[in-house]
């Protein structure tokens, strides 16, 4: 008898807590840094496919983890972001990746929160009398990720520095292509992915939260990226599993 109650017992506290988990679902998306979420949390509860999306499932009793790489650029990014919230009902979407920097103090590895971004190439302005990077009816040309949760983030590491970023199916190397996006678009980085992640995020009325490391100095290229890919990925991550945890979603 005892047994049993004490079977019902660990039955029923497993069953609150993946309600809970499941309740606190977050999404996890990244373009290429794949390898520092798996160095860190080894082999996921469950490995599917959706969407034509590869998807690994972390749990613990706090919330779950549905980590998705989308690979590079605008509308890989899209399609995954929409995935997670059609298919696994994520309540949130975290990014963390690297970035390139566009001007001499955002240095190599210098970690950030996303305020707001642009997509610089889309542009209707010969059609419309719109700017470069204006949705129509949009107010402005830059995309919002959720404010709540940039200030959590901010509580818990008020080190991060708060960037605009330039978003675009392109990598810029070039210190003059990167100085053109900081004078046309008041930004601090660029990379491939932000604007169609928040795009699609505040479609569908789900917040987000972009963290990102500088892998490409304002002088730097292609080489430097790789090169500094895996350390700076690894300290993107080490600061988003910290505010995963510690948000208390």
């Amino acid at each position: 008898m005892i047994n049993r109650f004490s079977l019902l017992a660990v039955v029923f506290v497993l069953t609150i807590n993946w309600l809970y988990a499941a309740k606190n679902r977050v999404g996890l998306l990244v373009a290429v840094e794949i390898e520092s979420v798996v160095s860190k949390y080894g082999h996921p509860v469950n490995k599917e496919f959706a969407g034509g999306f590869e998807v690994l499932r972390y749990k613990n009793k706090y919330y779950e983890l549905c980590v998705v790489n989308s690979g590079v650029g605008e509308i890989a990014a899209a399609a995954a972001t929409q995935m997670l919230i059609d298919v696994y009902d994520v309540k949130m979407v975290v990014n963390f990746g690297v970035v390139g920097g566009l001007t001499e103090e955002m240095s190599l590895a210098k970690t950030c929160i996303v305020e707001k971004a642009v997509h610089y190439d889309f542009d209707l302005s010969q059609l419309d009398s719109v700017a470069i990077g204006q949705y129509p009816n949009f107010m402005d040309i830059y995309l919002y990720p959720d404010k709540t949760l940039i200030e959590k983030a901010l509580s818990i590491c008020p080190y991060l520095k708060k960037v605009t970023c330039a978003s675009g199916d392109k990598f810029v190397s070039l210190p003059e292509e990167k100085s053109k996006l900081h004078r046309d678009f008041g930004a601090d980085i660029c990379e491939m992915e932000s604007a169609a992640i928040i795009l699609t995020c505040n479609r569908n009325k789900i917040p987000c939260l972009l963290i990102k490391a500088v892998s490409d100095s304002f002088v730097g290229g292609g080489g430097e990226f790789y090169s500094e890919l895996k350390k700076t990925s690894d300290i993107c991550f080490f600061v988003t599993d910290k505010l995963i945890k510690e948000m208390k979603l």
